[in-house]
């Protein structure tokens, strides 16, 4: 069973969604604080977190970046806030997906569903290679991406479904609708700013030069590539 912890200051929200994800068989956590949902993610780790931003105690960015400093668990963000400033703060922050208030039930359950799958699906061609990227090796079987000192990168679950993806097919055009399609949905086709986040995301964590990347590459307008 999947342990989902849900961060709201509204109890209404929390109540609602209590009911519905434990009759859909999850394991639901709540917590009404920023600090209160840092606690509990450390002392019972979840598998995954919906978190609203407009929390009384802590910005919901600042909560995400807490999450991001010892865990790679998929976070939906779940707020009022609708302008892209505040959409992009939260997926540079290290959130997997953005739901705006008011929202529908089952959407939200279709978006955990899409993370999950994410997050679970196994190498679909059963590749053990290691390809590099930059300064960087990616072990596709293990998730793992380790710099040339030593150090380990981390990444969320989206940024690796978008990079696993790219890596296994090296050289080969990635349209931007099929990227849409295999990591996000088929309802997310035209909604190419998710992938320019995420693109700019891995490039500032793998490319030596993120502004001039050298091997995670844009086709303006067709998609993206991997240039080993």
């Amino acid at each position: 069973m999947s342990r989902i912890l849900v961060v709201d200051d509204e109890p209404q929200i929390l109540r609602a969604l209590r009911i519905n994800l434990r009759a859909r068989g999850y394991d639901v956590q709540v917590a009404e604080t920023g600090a209160a949902a840092l606690r509990a993610a450390a002392a019972h780790p979840p598998d995954l977190v919906v978190l609203d931003l407009g929390l009384p105690d802590l910005d919901g960015v600042e909560v995400i970046r807490g999450l991001r400093g010892w865990t790679t668990v998929p976070i939906i963000v779940l707020s009022g806030r609708a302008g892209s400033e505040d959409k992009v703060a939260a997926l540079d922050a290290g959130a997997d997906d953005y739901v705006t208030k008011p929202f529908g039930v089952d959407e939200l359950l279709a978006r955990i569903r899409a993370v999950t799958r994410r997050l679970a699906a196994p190498a679909a061609d059963g590749a053990t290679a290691a390809p590099r990227v930059g300064r960087h090796t990616v072990d596709l079987v293990d998730r793992t991406v380790t710099r040339d000192d030593g150090a380990e990168v981390r990444l969320t679950p989206t940024q690796w479904a978008v990079l696993d993806r790219l890596l296994r097919h090296p050289g080969k055009l990635i349209s931007q609708r099929q990227l849409l399609h295999e990591v996000w949905g088929p309802e997310y086709q035209n909604e190419t700013n998710y992938l320019r986040q995420y693109m700019a995301q891995l490039r500032r964590k793998l490319e030596d030069d993120p502004a001039r990347p050298r091997h995670l590459i844009t086709e303006p307008g067709m998609g993206y590539r991997y240039r080993p």
